[in-house]
């Protein structure tokens, strides 16, 4: 089964990819982390990735396209995959619909978690993640655990983001709802489009989220 997580930046959609790959051995299929690991891999496409990003240019959906690739043939995804960060635009959608087709597979769902814009900025000022696994924690909601210790991994450094402020997420916000959030008419069309409520308790969001899957 092969999903996209929509929805803003702190929508939890992280946390909850999280959850599916621990509960469903799906592959997470993070834009950041697929560069991060194809500059350094040593092969064609890496040294092409590394050649763009040393420069300082944007990656170009190309590249990204190709390195879905990669990760869709490698057949090591018995749960499928979920994509993360990928598509943010109309291109981008049309893009993932044409590999998927020339590879025989389908996107099943693309699910969008709804949050109110100041719960974001409430979610996003209070939110640190591990520095070792990226588990992510929040001072009101989920803090980081009395011992220090991550629950997930047992890291003890722990980073909030630069950009975790509330400045800096009504320009995320902007670049959001200008790029992405055309692709939630993009997918409803499609039929594909389904929605939960990302404000309610974690454990709830993933129960919707899996009451979606296993109706397929």
């Amino acid at each position: 089964m092969n999903i996209i997580l929509l929805g803003p930046p702190g929508a939890g959609k992280g946390t909850q990819a999280r959850r599916l790959v621990e509960e469903r051995n799906m592959v997470q299929l993070s834009t950041g982390d697929m560069l991060r690991e194809a500059r350094t891999s040593g092969t064609e496409m890496g040294r092409t990735v590394a050649g763009v990003m040393d420069r300082g240019e944007l990656v170009t959906d190309e590249i990204v396209i190709g390195l879905i690739r990669e990760k869709l043939t490698a057949g090591d995804a018995p749960g499928g995959y979920i994509f993360d960060g990928f598509p943010r635009t109309l291109a981008q959608a049309d893009a993932l619909h044409e590999l998927l087709d020339e590879l025989g597979q389908d996107l099943d769902h693309a699910i969008e978690m709804r949050v109110r814009d100041d719960e974001l900025v409430n979610r996003i000022s209070a939110r640190s993640t591990c520095a070792a696994c990226g588990e992510v924690y929040n001072d009101q909601t989920k803090p980081i655990p009395e011992d220090g210790a991550c629950s997930h991994c047992g890291g003890t450094e722990f980073k909030r983001r630069a950009d975790d402020t509330a400045e800096a997420l009504t320009t995320r916000l902007f670049a959001y709802y200008k790029q992405t959030a055309p692709l939630l008419g993009y997918y409803h069309v499609k039929k594909l489009l389904r929605r939960v409520d990302g404000m309610a308790e974690i454990d709830i969001v993933a129960a919707e989220i899996a009451g979606i899957l296993d109706r397929s």
